[in-house]
């Protein structure tokens, strides 16, 4: 039965980024101001510097700024040469770029079901799936928790595969102390406006350790030129830009105070939850959880979306549909059943607002109106 009762009205977005621009608006203008004063839109100064800040952050020797944190998949599956024929195992949950990078490079993306706590992929179900077409591991590191990375590296390590981290949405977060991107032989950031670390606009990053790897993406991303006009490859134009990067100079200096507000409205949530019917996100106990999402579980999500938003609270369903059911890869053969898993997540999932900004009086109200619908 749908709750009747009127709470006082509060509007609550899902994200606030003017909150987070009126925070550092001097600092933004400065790096704004700076880039258009000296011309140099493509390359120099700013990107070179996030490219270092960046690997010293992530615990990384090389990073390589590129257009999005799509084409950070597309660049890392090209330069291990994954193409016709290839196998690549991912997630059956996650945002499509994931699989979508796989396709776009010919190869054929083969999907395994989720561990229900952490929506991450399940490591015990990867060795099944792989045959003798399998290039790569593709591990989506989701909602800012990392995936078991020491089991998944074990894997790949026996069966000689690569290993891509999609972290996209989980810069900043750790496993067993080491910080997401810096655990595989690529991790893929994006800067999506949205992101916990998000510029004004698109923008992606490559990282590794690897430094033939860096190199072969450097190249890809740049027209496969060295010296200009000089091209051993066949690459594409996928630079980030100055204006972008000094954005995201400013504020990789704020994103660990970011990431622990996030926690503190993370664990606000989980009390304001406590003994009711909310299933509230777990933590792995040796991960660093960023909330780049805050996801709860609950029976009748889609009319709790819509009594959430007709009360001026922001939510988001992240996803409605898991990818090995999404139309375009029906030609693959997957069933409904086939990852239950991941199906249960994309019927019963939703995110509510989690940036630093919040106020305590806003979680309140937020997880008052949850419960309101939920323990009716």
């Amino acid at each position: 039965m749908t709750p009747t009762t009127t709470r006082a009205t509060m509007t609550v977005p899902l994200l606030d980024l003017r909150a987070q621009y009126a925070e550092i608006r001097t600092e933004m203008d400065d790096a704004v101001r700076r880039v258009m004063e000296s011309t140099r839109f493509i390359g120099g100064p700013e990107v070179t510097g996030l490219e270092e800040e960046v690997a010293r952050y992530s615990q990384c020797a090389h990073a390589i700024g590129v257009a999005s944190g799509t084409d950070a998949l597309l660049l890392a599956l090209w330069a291990l040469g994954i193409g016709a024929g290839d196998e690549v195992i991912t997630s059956a949950y996650s945002f499509f770029a994931s699989a979508g990078t796989i396709s776009n490079n010919d190869a054929t993306p083969v999907f395994v079901d989720i561990d229900p706590r952490t929506y991450n992929i399940d490591p015990l179900l990867i060795e099944a799936r792989i045959t003798p077409r399998t290039k790569a591991i593709m591990p989506v590191s989701l909602f800012g928790q990392c995936c078991d990375l020491t089991a998944i590296r074990a894997i790949a390590e026996k069966h000689k595969l690569w290993v891509i981290e999609d972290a996209a949405q989980s810069i900043g977060s750790e496993w067993e102390g080491r910080r997401s991107g810096s655990m595989t032989d690529l991790g893929c950031f994006s800067f999506f406006p949205s992101k916990n670390l998000g510029a004004a606009g698109d923008g992606g990053m490559v990282v590794t350790q690897d430094a033939e790897l860096a190199e072969r993406v450097r190249l890809l991303k740049d027209h496969g030129a060295k010296p200009k006009y000089h091209h051993s490859r066949i690459g594409t134009n996928s630079r980030l830009d100055a204006l972008q990067a000094a954005i995201l100079r400013v504020k990789l200096k704020h994103l660990d105070r970011w990431s622990e507000q996030r926690a503190r409205n993370a664990a606000l949530y989980h009390d304001r939850f406590e003994g009711s019917r909310v299933g509230r996100p777990w933590k792995d106990p040796r991960s660093r959880h960023i909330y780049n999402q805050y996801v709860i579980r609950v029976p009748r999500r889609d009319e709790l979306k819509t009594f959430l938003t007709e009360r001026g609270i922001g939510c988001e369903v992240y996803y409605p549909i898991p990818l090995h059911l999404q139309k375009c890869f029906a030609p693959l053969g997957y069933r409904e059943g086939d990852m239950p898993h991941s199906e249960a997540a994309a019927q019963e999932t939703i995110a509510l607002p989690i940036y630093p900004e919040l106020t305590e009086e806003q979680i309140r109200h937020v997880a008052a109106t949850v419960r309101e619908f939920v323990d009716a």
